[in-house]
């Protein structure tokens, strides 16, 4: 997967230049194919540079940190749908041991896996 921090880079330069964020999100999908920042994403980051933060550095935040959206259970999760794409979230929370909200947001938002079926 493209690194995001790539990504949030490349936005910034569209940015400075001046382009839309429309615009940005079709030159991101022709750059990183299917591996290319949301287009919600995008926007959000334009509307941070437009309000002046600048900065592509996490911001510290409070609460406790995820313990399910580790590597090895990303790995976990896209070995058992390599396997076979009809998994189910049922399914792949048995196999994997990781919870089925755990499950469903690993596959949207860390393997942009869409249509997924729950039982």
């Amino acid at each position: 997967m493209a690194d995001l921090k790539e990504q949030c880079v490349c936005i910034k330069f569209c940015f400075r230049l001046g382009k839309t964020a429309a615009e940005t999100v079709t030159m991101l999908r022709e750059a990183f194919k299917e591996e290319d920042l949301s287009q919600a994403r995008v926007y959000e980051w334009f509307s941070w540079f437009k309000r002046g933060d600048m900065s592509l550095e996490d911001q510290p935040r409070s609460g406790r940190p995820s313990t399910s959206r580790t590597d090895e259970n990303i790995k976990k999760i896209r070995v058992a749908i390599m396997f076979d794409r009809r998994q189910t979230i049922d399914k792949l929370e048995a196999l994997t041991g990781v919870s089925g909200s755990s499950c469903q947001r690993i596959l949207m938002e860390e393997l942009h896996v869409k249509g997924i079926a729950v039982k």
